[in-house]
């Protein structure tokens, strides 16, 4: 390891870009999980004794390598949907990639500054601290995008068991830990840091056996989630309003005998008050069936807010379908540029990607209440919201049965952002200990236990239902009842142990220097 020393500053950059690129494979639809770390290991090897400016530059590399690499599919709605020249394009995902970046730039700068020259700060200490909360501000500065965080690509490997407990915040902290501690025990050629490893892999084989939740006594739900696949250019033509409705008529009408049957986000080309009717006769046969239809729909109130809303037909505890008394899931956390366009006065002008139809959308509240579908009650998601793990865990209560999230990924073609996408829903279930049910225009619509793994799933770009018998779960894991609190005591911990040790470190040097005055 030592032999990285010798390289120069740009041979280190050289060596940071693909390493970081390195880390995009762990995530779906690669799912190589042990090259996270592997790509940990290599960008803190290349950060060991170098200055802050070095370390912020290699930092970057390492960060242009992932992002530029895990989230280049952001460019597909730029291109297809965004009618601007490609030249803008390319420079508005250039500042995306260049603006996340500067995270892992910003690790290495605090890395290398207050390290103290000592691999337990810097690799066990001080380093997963550093990461923690570098990856909790990119989380919520400018509303967040807590993409490609490291814990995600993790959900098939062996530290995915800490997810029910920590959450994925968690498991990005024991792989970050993990990997810091190999680096301390082979560049500096002490074995004592790998028991920081061994121990936490042993944990995480305890935990594994733990069942955090119970499925008894709920009887089995029988779902059919509706994949319309319509075209995101056809979508709001308005001759394809009433030929879009039939066609996710006519695939619920062949799965009455399903409990739940659910329709994706904004499935409804149209805003609710504009097919009041229709959603009446659909509210009707569904109680005539004995079943519920959860759909996407938007709405514009009288005071000309949007709002993307979830609405529940049929068999719930809203009785008969009326405009003014149904209950509605209103999306809390809007897309930037999609639902809403910070600074929009100066950007709208620009091109027509920043004026897309109702891309000024209002939030609904944090904390909703669940939606209930024939006595099934559900904490929702709308698409994006679904990666923000605290909002979940604050929906899910004691009387959740299942999640629920609708989305429509046809923005981004047949990219990796789907795939990705899906990986986070999947360790929302394995977090909260819930049954997920996904459904999408275009795919990836799937189902998932539990336990985060997928047990049903419909092929992409494809029309069709999935069909699938889901079990409830009851109880309540460590995660959601406790959030992060474990998390901001380790982060106590380790900060105190490091102004302990650096106090100590003076103490010893004040001891052996020379005093004034004393012959």
């Amino acid at each position: 390891m030592r032999r990285i020393d010798n390289l120069n500053l740009t041979g280190r950059l050289l060596l940071a870009v693909p390493s970081g690129a390195l880390a995009t494979l762990s995530f779906a639809p690669y799912k190589l999980w042990y090259l996270a770390p592997l790509s940990l290991i290599i960008f803190f090897t290349l950060l060991q004794n170098q200055r802050p400016k070095t370390a912020f530059w290699t930092g970057l590399s390492w960060g242009l390598g992932l992002f530029g690499s895990g989230v280049w599919w952001v460019h597909v709605s730029i291109a297809d949907f965004g009618g601007m020249p490609v030249i803008a394009g390319l420079f508005l995902m250039a500042l995306l990639v260049g603006y996340l970046a500067l995270y892992p730039a910003l690790f290495g700068a605090l890395f290398a500054r207050f390290g103290l020259g000592r691999p337990f700060h810097q690799l066990m200490l001080l380093g997963p601290v550093f990461w923690l909360l570098l990856d909790w501000v990119r989380g919520w500065l400018f509303t967040g995008f807590p993409w490609l965080w490291m814990g995600y690509g993790q959900i098939h490997g062996p530290l995915a068991s800490f997810a029910p407990i920590l959450g994925v915040e968690g498991l990005t902290l024991a792989l970050v830990l993990s990997c810091g501690a190999l680096v301390a025990a082979g560049y500096y050629r002490n074995w004592r840091p790998l028991t920081v490893p061994v121990l936490v892999l042993l944990l995480a084989y305890q935990a594994k056996g733990i069942e955090w939740v119970q499925t008894e006594p709920y009887k089995p739900v029988k779902v059919a989630l509706v994949q319309g696949n319509v075209p995101q250019a056809l979508k709001w033509q308005p001759e394809q309003r009433w030929p879009t409705l039939m066609k996710y008529l006519d695939l619920t009408r062949e799965n009455w005998d399903a409990d739940i049957i659910i329709w994706p986000e904004a499935a409804i080309p149209a805003l609710e008050k504009q097919v009041e009717t229709f959603l009446s006769h659909l509210d009707e046969a569904a109680r005539l069936n004995q079943s519920a239809v959860i759909t996407g729909v938007l709405d514009k109130t009288e005071q000309g807010e949007f709002f993307n809303n979830i609405l529940t037909l049929g068999i719930n505890r809203d009785g008969q379908y009326h405009y003014d008394t149904a209950s509605r899931y209103s999306k809390h956390h809007l897309l930037p540029f999609g639902e809403f366009v910070p600074f929009g006065d100066l950007l709208r002008p620009i091109a027509p990607f920043f004026n897309l139809p109702m891309s000024s959308f209002s939030r609904g509240s944090f904390v909703q209440t669940n939606l209930e579908a024939k006595g099934y009650a559900l904490a929702p998601a709308l698409c994006y919201e679904i990666a923000f793990s605290e909002q979940v865990r604050q929906n899910v209560g004691m009387g959740t049965d299942m999640l629920l999230t609708l989305s429509n990924d046809a923005w981004f073609g047949r990219s990796i952002g789907p795939h990705q996408h899906m990986e986070i829903a999947q360790m929302r279930a394995l977090e909260t200990g819930k049954p997920l049910l996904r459904a999408t225009n275009t795919g990836v619509t799937a189902v998932v236990d539990h336990q985060g793994q997928i047990i049903a799933e419909l092929p992409q770009f494809e029309t069709g239902v999935l069909r699938a018998t889901v079990t409830p779960t009851k109880g309540l894991t460590p995660y959601t009842t406790l959030g992060s609190w474990p998390l901001y005591l380790y982060l106590l911990w380790s900060v105190a142990v490091s102004w302990l040790l650096l106090k100590r470190r003076r103490g010893d040097f004040r001891d052996t220097t020379p005093q004034e005055g004393v012959h």
